[in-house]
């Protein structure tokens, strides 16, 4: 799971070498937490938290496959 969410998550940046992303595994959930430079921040919110809400998309769509459930975290 934390390989998809950095791949999404360099592939909108400007600068995908400042993507950070740090998962605390838990027995049936996980947390991934997503940091980026704070002028990508905007992107990966995307209008209306857009973006951010079809990246929660895929992940929980992957994450189930798994029988986990994950929640992704935008850390400012």
């Amino acid at each position: 799971m934390k390989e998809l969410i950095e791949y999404i998550a360099k592939a909108l940046v400007d600068n995908p070498d400042q993507v950070r992303v740090s998962e605390i595994e838990g027995e049936k959930t996980s947390v991934i937490e997503l940091n980026v430079a704070k002028e990508d921040l905007g992107k990966v919110i995307g209008k209306q938290g857009r973006t951010a809400k079809a990246m929660r998309t895929i992940l929980s769509a992957a994450s189930t496959k798994l029988r986990k459930h994950s929640v992704l975290e935008i850390i400012e």
